[in-house]
């Protein structure tokens, strides 16, 4: 039977090699499961099929994971390495059926575990999903997604073989179970049953809830009390008939509802997987394993990536689907709403979005409503937080909008924990870039059309690496829970603590994004060669300056979710010279090689560096202090950073507390000795001579920052009363004046939201009296602060420009 069993399989191996491809989750499954292959594995599957079996192993052999055809050989006894749990619509049955052979070969297994201190076989729940389709709410029938006969499974490998996943699940302990629950007959009945209860939520995890009927979701909204009295509100307020006010609302759904189709997420994802190939030389993904898990765990998901690209929304729709994840609905500005564009964004799961609500109770609540009823049907949502895409590659101050309706949300009749993942999105090239730089020069922003979707494809090259980190998420209402424990007695709709936590919560989703920030060959090299007042480094000192940077990162790590690139900074640099027309220039002379950026190069440059500028802003700081200072005490220096860098925290959503401070600028300050770029002696700390041009690239990283914050308060010393609006203002124009004279390329230099971001910090900060004038005694230190820190010529410029701004008249 055995023999026969194989020749079957070996006759289905061979139409299945063409028509189903190697679909893995995750990828790598034993780095990212943490699987140790020298002890044994079980595989579980959910029930018996043939075809699944063949696409299963060949999956396994596909990433190195053990043979399943071969038996586990545990000290001379032969146990099966893998198991099925249910009988499923199969030629070959088993006579004592499966799910009693499957809790005799646990029992065997944890008999071996009692004899045998160091065993610890893992079992792997594994499971092959033929199609993702969730089935719609008007269809009586869920999908056939298993249990499919012969000429079915035939069927669905021609018609779902590119899209056929083999998932596999996090790996039971058998060692753990026996240490915990012991390892008799009743141990092995409940690993059966958890493992069958495992694929139920698998299933669900993969496909989601059966999508709505788009209709029957419209006319139940219409129904609800809160948008029947908007409906009223807005006949009365404009005097029209309620019929025709009910009218609007419909068609206010119309324009804001997804409507997603199946079959167009499939023909999309064969759509992006030609994109992806096209642009860009493979896309990195980190910490799925989060999300599949909160799945798993039945919570309403919240996707919350940063903004850098259009690119941004079908990339993570994409990575998920290929992470064995649901495409979640997504918020889409009403801009992207244009043939042929919008149908498919629409189809794809994006819902839309107006650029403001304000005197329109009517759209808001409706919308609200709107997303509210996405959660509760467990659909998983993504929204961006910035509002609009970050034109200098820093994040942007959170618009809470949409997470003041989320926790509404949670307020109301959510009964699933709602869980917010920020995500991480880079780049080594954004499509959009040049435009970013157009408009910060004080361009219009062209309007999205199908005109400037064609050129954009036009452009359609080698852009280097994608990457996708998932950071640490926040369940909503644990975090309530540590924060406003209050918030589970409220009954009013906005209570005193509602804005407080929105604000709150926001913020760190800022801060978790930057926790995962991902470093590339890209922005680690413009940060180098931007540090150089001409953007030019010779060959061996820029790559010194890498290896600086890459060894620093690893030794006093920003978090433990920062990719730091482990090639050598020689093939990282090689890396960048491949790309197209990223102006990376390198010229030879009777020295050497001289590695440069093209002029027009250098602001598009710093978009890639704001993208982890945050991770240098600290340890810049002391080697700025230092640099500037040339001898200064461990004592000195840590009351100049705790000035300045509460500041720097709050503008670049650092996670590091101002308690830790004490600590962490320790550690940064013996791996500047380490590397030999500043001497210790005693409690004093001097420049190093061998390493003081590094130690000059380490300080500009910050330069440009605490520049714009002397001018604010030079501004503020020079006129103590001046209004905030004014001072935000002034402080642009001499900004504007400082970055001509002294060749400052980087586009948010004189961005006002950057000066409106440091005027409130200095408020909360207690800079201002209530009067809101200054409050001199506390600028003249962090000003006496700068002075030391900030060259005599870019001091000179600003006190001249703030002589001169008296005679420009500001809007106040």
């Amino acid at each position: 039977m055995a023999s026969f069993l194989n020749l079957y399989r070996a006759l289905l191996e061979i139409p299945l090699s063409f028509l189903v491809k190697n679909n893995p989750i995750p990828s790598h499954p034993i780095e990212e499961l943490k699987l140790d292959i020298t002890q044994p594995i079980v595989y579980v599957l959910p029930y018996t099929s043939q075809t699944d079996f063949v696409i299963f192993r060949k999956n396994c052999l596909s990433v190195g994971l053990p043979d399943p055809i071969e038996t586990n050989d545990i000290h001379g006894k032969q146990l099966p390495r893998y198991v099925y749990l249910d009988d499923g619509r199969q030629f070959f049955k088993s006579k004592k059926g499966p799910k009693k052979e499957t809790e005799k070969v646990f029992y065997h297994y944890f008999e071996l575990h009692n004899a045998y201190a160091d065993l610890d076989v893992q079992v792997i729940p594994v499971s092959v999903l033929w199609g993702r389709s969730p089935g719609k709410e008007d269809k009586g029938k869920l999908p056939k997604l298993r249990l499919l006969n012969g000429i079915q499974k035939t069927i669905a490998a021609i018609w779902f073989g590119r899209d056929t996943f083999v998932r596999f699940s996090q790996a039971v302990s058998m060692r753990y179970m026996v240490t915990e629950h012991g390892a008799d007959v009743s141990i092995a009945q409940k690993l059966a049953r958890i493992a069958r209860m495992h694929f139920s939520k698998q299933r669900l995890s993969a496909t989601g809830p059966r999508l709505p009927n788009r209709q029957a979701m419209f006319n139940k909204l219409l129904q609800s009390p809160v948008i029947l009295e908007a409906i009223a509100d807005e006949a009365k307020s404009k005097n029209m008939s309620q019929a025709r006010a009910r009218q609007e609302a419909e068609k206010i759904l119309k324009e804001i509802a997804a409507d997603v189709s199946y079959e167009n997420l499939r023909v999309l994802d064969r759509l992006l997987r030609w994109l992806w190939n096209k642009l860009y030389q493979g896309i990195s993904v980190e910490n799925a394993d989060r999300v599949r898990q909160l799945a798993l765990e039945g919570h309403e998901i919240v996707y919350v990536p940063c903004h850098r690209s259009h690119i941004d929304y079908l990339l993570l729709s994409y990575v998920l689907y290929h992470q064995g994840l649901v495409p979640p609905h997504i918020a889409a500005g009403i801009n992207l709403d244009f043939w042929p564009a919008g149908p498919i964004f629409r189809r794809s799961g994006a819902f839309f979005i107006r650029r403001t609500f304000k005197g329109n109770r009517l759209y808001s609540t409706i919308f609200r409503e709107y997303l509210g009823e996405l959660f509760h049907r467990g659909y998983s949502v993504e929204y961006f937080i910035e509002g609009g895409r970050s034109r200098t590659g820093r994040l942007l101050t959170p618009k809470t909008g949409m997470m003041s309706m989320t926790l509404q949300a949670l307020q109301q009749r959510q009964t699933r924990p709602i869980t917010v993942v920020p995500v991480y999105i880079g780049y080594e090239h954004v499509l959009e870039v040049d435009t970013y730089a157009k408009e910060l020069r004080g361009a219009a922003k062209e309007k999205e059309n199908a005109g400037l979707v064609l050129r954009v494809i036009k452009k359609l090259r080698n852009l280097g690496k994608g990457y996708v980190n998932f950071a640490e998420p926040i369940t909503l209402s644990n975090y309530l829970n540590e924060h406003y424990p209050e918030w589970k007695n409220t009954v009013e709709e906005k209570p005193v603590w509602f804005n407080k936590a929105v604000d709150s919560i926001s913020t760190q989703v800022m801060v978790n994004i930057n926790n995962a920030a991902a470093i590339n060959a890209m922005n680690l090299t413009g940060m180098a060669l931007l540090s150089s007042r001409q953007r030019a480094l010779s060959r061996e000192q820029l790559l010194e300056q890498l290896q600086s940077y890459q060894e620093f990162l690893q030794n006093v790590p920003y978090s433990s979710d920062v990719i730091v690139p482990s090639e050598s900074p020689e093939d990282m640099l090689k890396h960048v010279l491949s790309l197209e027309r990223m102006g990376v220039l390198i010229e030879k002379d009777n020295f050497g090689e001289l590695v440069h950026l093209e002029r027009n190069s250098a602001v598009l440059m710093t978009y890639y560096r704001n993208n982890i500028q945050h991770l240098f802003a600290l340890p810049s700081l002391v080697a700025s202090i230092v640099l500037h200072y040339e001898q200064v005490t461990k004592t000195e220096l840590l009351r100049a950073v705790k000035a300045i860098y509460p500041f720097l925290k709050n503008e670049l959503f650092i996670h590091i507390l101002e308690e830790s401070l004490d600590d962490v600028v320790e550690k940064m300050i013996v791996e500047f000795h380490r590397q030999q770029i500043i001497d210790i002696e005693n409690d004093l700390l001097s420049i190093n001579d061998k390493g003081i041009r590094t130690l000059q690239l380490w300080a500009s990283a910050v330069r440009e920052i605490l520049q714009r914050y002397r001018i604010t308060i030079s501004i503020l010393q020079y006129q103590p009363d001046i209004a905030r609006a004014a001072l935000e203002k002034q402080s642009q124009f001499v900004a504007q004046r400082l970055s001509v004279l002294h060749g400052i390329n980087a586009p948010e230099f004189f961005d006002k939201a950057v000066f409106v971001g440091f005027t409130t910090s200095l408020k909360e900060k207690g800079y201002f009296d209530e009067a809101g004038h200054a409050v001199l005694e506390k600028l003249n230190v962090l000003s006496d602060i700068l002075n030391h820190i900030i060259s005599a010529e870019v001091n000179l410029t600003i006190r001249s420009a703030i002589e001169k701004s008296e005679e420009i008249p500001t809007e106040e």
